[in-house]
């Protein structure tokens, strides 16, 4: 699909196709995914995709028993590490071997400013982290419907729950969000229904000073077209 396309026709579709997904198709997803920005390109996410049965409904049942957990083929917990320096090796070992820095010195530097950053509070460092990861979810979601594979974002879970479930260190790990995948059934009535409103940019979009609406009504053309359709 054209850019334009992808993220003006992706919904978020609870129903799925009896179908599996198959591996090379998640693998392509997420090749696309991990270039998703972060700060320091710290890539501080990780992905559990679970695609087992039994799995899914341990998810699920960690996901307030939400029925398309495991109607789904695929759901993702998006994990985001706490520790920024956790590949800052790596990271900066290729700043500096592609010249974004200029000597090693530099690098040590830069070094000490993420190491900085990992010793901040804890809460400091979980919304670090999920501001990072939450881009590579979005991007994750995106990559998916140019494949033709729908999803959804979810927020309602039991963040206990789920690290419970499945042996993830919440010391270093923070559950962000999760993500069901697969193909859209054919009565999914998220993929063939008019897109929902959307508020238009110049309610959203404030130049050089902060003005916020303070409360949004539908538009009157919107709502007439509403009532006819009725």
């Amino acid at each position: 699909m054209e850019y334009d396309e992808v993220v003006t026709s992706r919904r978020s579709v609870h129903q799925y196709a009896d179908e599996p997904l198959p591996t090379d198709v998640i693998e392509s997803i997420f090749e696309r995914v991990r270039y998703a920005p972060s700060s320091y390109n710290l890539q501080p996410w990780e992905f559990l995709v679970l695609t087992d049965d039994g799995k899914r409904q341990r998810l699920r049942e960690a996901a307030f028993d939400q029925e398309h957990v495991t109607e789904a083929p695929v759901a993702v917990v998006v994990l985001g590490n706490k520790d920024p320096a956790a590949h800052a090796e790596a990271v900066l070992d290729d700043w500096l071997a592609k010249g974004y820095l200029p000597n090693a010195e530099a690098r040590d530097a830069v070094k000490g400013n993420v190491e900085g950053m990992a010793d901040q509070p804890e809460e400091e460092r979980r919304v670090w982290t999920v501001r990072s990861s939450t881009i590579a979810a979005t991007e994750l979601m995106n990559a998916a419907w140019d494949e033709g594979v729908a999803s959804c974002p979810m927020g309602g879970f039991d963040p206990e729950g789920v690290l419970d479930a499945f042996d993830v260190d919440g010391d270093q790990y923070e559950p962000v969000l999760l993500v069901t995948l697969g193909y859209p059934a054919e009565e999914a009535a998220d993929v063939e229904n008019e897109r929902k409103y959307r508020r238009p940019v110049d309610e959203i979009v404030h130049y050089d000073e902060f003005d916020p609406v303070e409360s949004t009504e539908l538009p009157e053309d919107a709502v007439a077209e509403a009532a006819a359709d009725d």
